[in-house]
């Protein structure tokens, strides 16, 4: 398995850094600075206290922690929340409770999203007048339907 070194600046200097919880996880932990409560529908940008330095050729994608989405509807406005990498500023993470009816605190450490880092290749764009066609062509939202 390649592995890539991204540098960190530790803003809050109390928290624990990003980690992985399990080997052989995907997402590095980011916890939250500030205690927060939000309310049915709430969206907040989340401070994690950290600043990172990507290095080109990669990119930070924010994810939403599937335990937060099942049993408390909170999840990621733009998920996955993209970093680029001349990116310097602190990590936030726009948190949305989609619960109808109830709020949700976080406090301050909490583990609010995960941050994996992928290999992104620059794209250059070649106009043309046709594309090569495929089996599902221009299907789209559904064309496979949901069943067997």
């Amino acid at each position: 398995m390649a592995a890539v070194t991204v540098e960190v600046k530790d803003l809050d200097g109390e928290l624990e850094l990003p980690r992985y919880a399990y080997d052989g996880d995907a997402g590095l932990d980011l916890r939250s600075t500030q205690h927060v409560v939000l309310k049915p529908f709430e969206r907040m940008a989340v401070p994690c206290g950290i600043a990172l330095a990507i290095p080109q050729g990669y990119a930070g994608f924010v994810l939403p922690r599937s335990g937060l989405a099942a049993k408390h509807g909170i999840s990621i406005v733009n998920a996955p929340g993209l970093i680029d990498s001349n990116y310097r500023g602190e990590i936030k993470v726009i948190l949305v409770n989609l619960d109808a009816s109830e709020a949700f605190e976080i406090k301050r450490g909490d583990r609010v999203a995960q941050l994996v880092i992928l290999d992104v290749p620059y794209t250059t764009l070649n106009v043309v007048d046709e594309l090569d066609t495929t089996v599902r062509g221009s299907g789209g939202f559904g064309s496979s339907g949901v069943g067997a």
